[in-house]
């Protein structure tokens, strides 16, 4: 029964390739990787050693190697530095970001975790307890982002039980029964004295899951896109989907601190920003607000020497023959430009050190650095800008504005677009 429900939340959500399997060789990862391996998908189990039982950790992470090599199945460990906070929350955005290198480096977006019908009633009661309100209540996502949870409408008895027909031989995690950790306190503690009042708590809770996501969906469904233009409840409302959608830990303190930074920077011309998470922070200028991630920046650069369409990233940048000069030439902030050149010649590319650009209608060059400055645009944005450039000239720079170098004096020659795919 496990294999077919499996099998079908990857038919229902329509995955192919390469599936990342966050293995921590305990009875869930080791059921979901042994399902998956006998279903023969094409999968790579990656395990990380947090590195704070010593040596039952080694022997945790030798026999999840063992296990991957008996079974013929791609295994990649990594082991966490001793300088990283031994607590939960760091220890979930350590994982989190292991696996979303794992995905870059075997070439996948998507990662199955083993998150199961009992973790994720602990978790509503743990939302519960800590009051994030009714989007908390939503427990585990089936799927976010790059992650997906066949396990999630599973038991743990169901789980245990395949394990023993199948003569697997997990991981006990010792510190599972510490209960000085909030989440085993909930299994080990509170759970049995709930089930006292009623047995099939463990179920109640998935319902009262179910019954919030649908709720959840309604409410947001009126929400503002922008929350700029949100009042103060519908404020609240965005900014615990933020926080859940990211999987952070929250209360109505947190809620309201970020609702009075958003309050205290909303006039912001050049923006403002704080920190959620480790790689993760909240935006908020005059225009809106937004959440940045750190990313690596991209180096690639597209030759561009002849007209036609040319993919970037998301992007499609063309430059083709102008029929005749307009008559308006489109905005600065047009992803739009006419030009008059002899020779196309020219890169395409994201900034670079020592970047300068003859700003439109102005005497002499400046640094690109001053340009965007002067342009007010947010230093997370700078990066991901496209430029046009010619060795560190910069023509272009789309949305934002042309080069001196390009304008039209006698006649437009080409036409210059940049729009996503």
């Amino acid at each position: 029964m496990i294999v077919e429900q499996v099998k079908n939340f990857i038919s229902k959500n329509n995955l192919s390739g390469t599936f990342i399997v966050a293995f921590s060789g305990g009875y869930d990862s080791m059921c979901l990787l042994d399902i998956l391996n006998k279903l023969n998908y094409d999968i790579v189990a990656v395990h990380l050693n947090h590195n704070w039982r010593g040596n039952e950790s080694l022997l945790e992470a030798e026999n999840c190697y063992e296990f991957c090599q008996k079974n013929n199945i791609k295994f990649y460990t990594e082991t966490l530095d001793d300088n990283i906070e031994k607590n939960e929350t760091a220890a979930r955005e350590a994982r989190y970001d292991f696996f979303k290198r794992c995905a870059k480096r075997f070439n996948s977006n998507i990662v199955f975790t083993a998150h199961n019908f009992d973790d994720n009633a602990e978790t509503v009661l743990y939302r519960i307890i800590k009051g994030t309100g009714t989007i908390g209540l939503q427990g585990i996502n089936e799927h976010r982002d790059i992650f997906y949870r066949p396990l999630l409408k599973i038991t743990r008895e169901e789980i245990e039980k395949y394990c023993r027909l199948n003569n697997l031989a997990p991981n006990v995690d010792s510190s599972n029964y510490n209960t000085n950790y909030k989440r085993n306190f909930i299994r080990h503690k509170i759970l049995p004295v709930l089930k006292e009042i009623n047995p099939k708590v463990t179920e109640a809770l998935n319902t009262l899951s179910e019954i919030a996501k649908d709720e959840n969906s309604l409410i947001e469904s009126y929400l503002p896109s922008n929350i700029l233009e949100a009042s103060g409840i519908e404020q609240k409302r965005i900014i615990y989907k933020i926080l859940n959608k990211y999987n952070l830990d929250y209360d109505k303190k947190k809620i309201d601190y970020i609702q009075k930074y958003i309050d205290e920077n909303k006039n912001s011309k050049s923006g403002k920003k704080m920190s959620l998470a480790q790689d993760l922070w909240l935006f908020v200028n005059e225009k809106k607000v937004e959440l940045v991630e750190k990313k690596q920046k991209n180096t690639q650069e597209i030759k561009i020497t002849a007209t036609g369409k040319y993919l970037f990233e998301e992007y499609e940048f063309s430059i083709e023959p102008a029929s005749q000069t307009p008559s308006v030439f489109p905005d600065d902030n047009d992803f739009k430009a006419y030009i008059e050149t002899e020779k196309i010649n020219f890169t395409l590319r994201h900034r670079k050190n020592g970047d300068k650009i003859f700003p439109l209608g102005a005497k002499g060059s400046q640094k690109l650095k001053k340009y965007l400055n002067e342009k007010k645009i947010p230093q997370h944005e700078k990066d991901k800008l496209v430029l046009l450039c010619n060795n560190n000239n910069v023509l272009w720079v789309a949305g934002i504005g042309l080069s001196d170098e390009l304008k039209v004096i006698n006649r437009a020659t080409h036409v210059l677009t940049l729009k996503k795919r």
